[in-house]
């Protein structure tokens, strides 16, 4: 177990680090005021006329970095800063959720695949860490418990790594609408690629982590005599 807790330690400093320099980023590009005036969600709204998507809603969020796409009931979730925030950085994160629904609406096959893997995800996060703790306690007498634990965690690594072309194919679209449609200068694009880069750093983080716990038990199990 104290490979898991060294692994965990590792990977629990390396997100601090990443959010910490994600809240840095978002909050000096949040000093910046956007030179056309519009706000998080006007920037969302248009960009959704602009993709011809009517049946999607922009609603605020409490909370702050909470902004997320929902495609059960179609909404753009942005937090309360961003919904009325008029700088670069409330205009990256509201165009980055709305390039979600632009994949929901085109059937945009990865996130296809993250959806359909939402409900293992759900069952298999209930159930895992009592597994692994079991699989490695009775590692001896029965190893095959251990094995049931690792394919579960695998489940949960496939999820971060389906995420990862999800998050920065969002970010792209967001992007490439903002500079065509001139809403951000280029000044302000630089500051909107470098907050969308950050954030998109944290779920690698998570897919790296995810990989090496994986591994690390997958060890453990082959050199369990």
């Amino acid at each position: 177990m104290l490979g898991s807790y060294v692994i965990a330690g590792l990977i629990m400093l390396v997100s601090w680090l990443v959010g910490q320099q994600l809240k840095s980023r978002f909050e000096k590009y949040s000093r910046t005021p956007l030179q056309n005036g519009m706000s998080g969600r006007e920037v969302a709204e248009r960009m959704l006329a602009d993709h011809g998507i009517t049946n999607v809603k922009v609603i605020s969020v409490p909370g702050q970095l909470t902004d997320h796409y929902n495609p059960a009931n179609r909404t753009v979730n942005l937090s309360e800063p961003v919904y009325h925030a008029r700088n670069a950085a409330a205009a990256a994160v509201a165009a980055h959720e709305v390039g979600h629904a632009v994949q929901h609406a085109t059937a945009y096959s990865w996130l296809e695949m993250r959806s359909k893997l939402v409900p293992a995800v759900s069952f298999v996060s209930q159930w895992l860490q009592w597994v692994l703790l079991g699989g490695i306690l009775l590692i001896n007498t029965f190893p095959q418990l251990l094995l049931i634990g690792i394919v579960l965690f695998a489940v949960t690594t496939l999820f971060s790594l389906v995420t990862l072309p999800v998050e920065y194919d969002a970010s792209n679209r967001a992007l490439a609408w903002m500079t065509n449609r001139g809403i951000v200068t280029s000044s302000e694009r630089a500051m909107s690629a470098d907050a969308l880069k950050w954030a998109a750093r944290t779920y690698v983080v998570a897919a790296i982590g995810s990989i090496g716990t994986l591994l690390y038990y997958v060890m453990v199990y082959m050199n369990r005599r």
